[in-house]
């Protein structure tokens, strides 16, 4: 159980938080789904191509927006790569 204790924590934090969509929620739970698959690291590297589809989100336009605001807002650290072999670096708050 204590892996969904992040999920817990990002769900109590984003009660109030009237800029979180399900676009955002989605793309939460899939960076975490990522990051149990990948060891519990933190920082995760992912590509774009790997997260959006199990978030269901189709457009990149739509993937940038969200993990850039979910940065923003405080609820990862998101480190952009622009290299086509290196993945994005996502922090995780613990």
């Amino acid at each position: 159980m204590e892996t969904l204790k992040p999920l817990s924590d990002f769900f109590l934090a984003i009660e109030k938080d009237f800029r979180i969509s399900t676009t955002h929620i989605a793309l939460y739970a899939a960076l975490l789904q990522c990051r149990v698959e990948k060891g519990f690291v933190n920082p995760i590297q992912v590509y774009r191509y790997e997260i959006a589809p199990l978030a269901k989100i189709l457009s990149a336009y739509t993937y940038h927006k969200c993990i850039q605001e979910l940065s923003n807002y405080g609820y990862v650290k998101y480190e952009r790569s622009f290299k086509k072999t290196q993945g994005s670096k996502i922090y995780f708050f613990e």
